[in-house]
């Protein structure tokens, strides 16, 4: 099967589960029409691939890990929502539609977010039956938490507001901020299949170069990219204060800083040998992404 191919039916499975689990919900409207509006809008669902394409690298069942796989991309869903409130990012817009709060007011795309982190782990929690499956939402919450995607965004607002920050603090927010979740997606992924420790601990290290060359390429297409390729807008970074990789050591060492995390990346993935290879070209693909 070809990389297309294979990514087409992850994605397929897993858009089918989230329109399933949204249809399952019982949240009350205008709630419920909040949480699909976001979950729903489309996108890459890189998150929740990667962890069904960990699983399947090591032997595990693709299909028992589609409940976590979901609950992955409801949490990247919540914290999209809530990145865009006027509180934090302040942005209009978001994969080329108004951004929830927009369409929904301040307060219902607050409590959308929340309704989905807590649909997260309903949907894991009731797919859990064995120790893989227990460690795997570990790796998950630990990467949503205060020592990961939170506390991340947590130290992003504060370099933010008081206009200052260096090289240990764009590190920090970059690795919690974004790379946790890509740490959390491979970790749950191979636990799912009960891979040996080391192994874990190797498509982690894959997360972690990827995850931190996702966000350098992001800070990147925020200052070279087009608005309407990305469907957000441009020169957000700046307008806010962030502090991003090419703000802070420029836009060529930002690009050296990509092709070196991505190396780190697909070296982390040698113990694999060719059942990485699906993992391996999305790396590269990445690398060169336009959105």
């Amino acid at each position: 099967m070809t990389y297309d191919a294979r990514y087409a039916a992850y994605k397929d499975m897993v858009e089918a589960a989230l329109e399933n689990y949204l249809d399952a919900c019982c949240a009350p409207e205008p709630l419920l029409g909040a949480m699909r509006y976001s979950l729903l809008a489309g996108g890459k669902r890189l998150r929740p691939i990667m962890l069904l394409a960990a699983c399947e690298m090591d032997g595990g069942s693709v299909d028992r890990a589609v409940p976590f796989a979901c609950a992955l991309e409801m949490i990247h869903t919540y914290s999209l929502i809530h990145d865009d409130l006027p509180a934090m990012d302040d942005d209009d817009m978001r994969r080329g539609r108004p951004t929830n709060h927009k369409v929904f007011g301040e307060g219902m795309a607050i409590l959308a977010g929340d309704g989905l982190l807590s649909l997260a782990f309903e949907v894991a929690l009731d797919a859990v039956h064995t120790p893989g499956e227990i460690q795997a939402m570990g790796y998950i919450a630990r990467a949503a938490g205060t020592q990961g995607m939170v506390g991340g965004q947590c130290v992003d607002i504060t370099c933010e507001k008081e206009r200052m920050g260096g090289a240990d603090e764009l590190l920090y927010i970059h690795l919690h901020k974004t790379a946790d979740m890509f740490i959390g997606a491979m970790g749950a992924g191979l636990a799912l299949a009960g891979a040996a420790q080391e192994r874990i601990d190797a498509g982690m290290a894959y997360g972690r170069g990827l995850g931190l060359a996702f966000q350098i390429c992001d800070d990147l297409l925020d200052i070279e990219g087009d608005a309407a390729v990305l469907g957000k807008q441009t020169g957000m970074d700046a307008t806010h204060g962030k502090l991003t990789w090419p703000g802070l050591f420029g836009p060529q060492d930002a690009r050296h800083a990509l092709a070196e995390q991505t190396e780190a990346a697909l070296s982390a993935l040698l113990p694999f040998g060719a059942a990485g290879n699906f993992l391996r070209e999305m790396a590269t693909r990445l690398l060169g992404r336009d959105r």
